[in-house]
């Protein structure tokens, strides 16, 4: 008995380590995947960069846009090569389900979705990257790509707690390369996802451009919660100001939106 018993402890922890191995594998298949796209199929051209602060806490601030939300990817992709520094993005429950990407996600930066958004890594002098139009980012038809929804005001009262500057990025690209031409509402409920797009399997070849804008400070911490409550407000629709004012300006960059 003793044996079997040994015997099967030991196929367990083979199996683990199959399992751990085949993730590793996974992972770094992904990660090589990404670098692909962002160098030769997307073409990334990044600016700005000087506006990054080198050390200390700031709240990256993004237009969401693409019907499966790659931008989180590349915009990691972008910090972690030419800033090294680690980018925290929120992400909703959905990301770390998914295999091998979830795992990718997580050992890149990304956390859980939470109402405090990245406090904790502020308050620890880190970078904490957000996409305020949340879903709806996504949900956006074809025709209205680049027109951003209503920010949620999280991020903005995180960055009023924390004293953090809040630094604008727009990226462009990721409406064409993955444009939402419909969705499948049954098929997001029987998969447990927010939604289901219509859009192409593989993204389509966009030329891609991510723009770091100027930062905006955050003002002084008032001590009242209406106080507060108010400067967050302000900020919150100072920051749409400026995604909005970057998008529209750096659209033009293109030559043209494909290859």
């Amino acid at each position: 008995m003793t044996d079997v018993i040994e015997v099967l402890g030991a196929a367990g922890a083979e199996l683990k380590n199959m399992k751990r191995l085949l993730g590793d594998a996974g992972e770094t298949a992904w990660d090589q995947l990404l670098d692909w796209l962002v160098d030769d199929w997307f073409r990334l051209d990044v600016l700005g960069l000087e506006n990054i602060p080198a050390d200390g806490p700031a709240v990256v601030v993004a237009n969401h846009s693409g019907a499966w939300g790659l931008d989180g990817f590349v915009l990691q992709k972008v910090f972690t090569r030419s800033v090294h520094r680690p980018l925290h993005v929120p992400a909703a429950p959905v990301v770390f389900r998914l295999p091998v990407i979830g795992s990718y996600a997580r050992k890149k930066g990304a956390i859980p979705l939470d109402p405090l958004l990245g406090l904790e890594h502020l308050n620890a002098g880190e970078l904490v990257g957000v996409f305020p139009e949340g879903i709806s980012g996504l949900e956006k038809p074809f025709r209205q790509r680049y027109r951003l929804r209503p920010f949620s005001p999280g991020f903005a009262v995180t960055a009023v707690r924390a004293g953090a500057p809040i630094v604008p990025v727009s990226v462009i690209g990721a409406e064409e390369a993955c444009p939402r031409i419909g969705e499948i509402p049954a098929l997001a409920r029987l998969l447990d996802l927010p939604y289901f797009p219509i859009t192409p399997v593989f993204p389509l070849p966009s030329k891609w451009l991510v723009t770091v804008g100027e930062p905006i400070p955050a003002p002084p911490r008032p001590t009242s919660y209406a106080e507060r409550a108010a400067a967050a407000r302000r900020l919150c629709a100072d920051a749409q100001a400026a995604v909005q004012a970057l998008v529209d300006r750096e659209r033009d960059r293109r030559d043209t939106p494909f290859w």
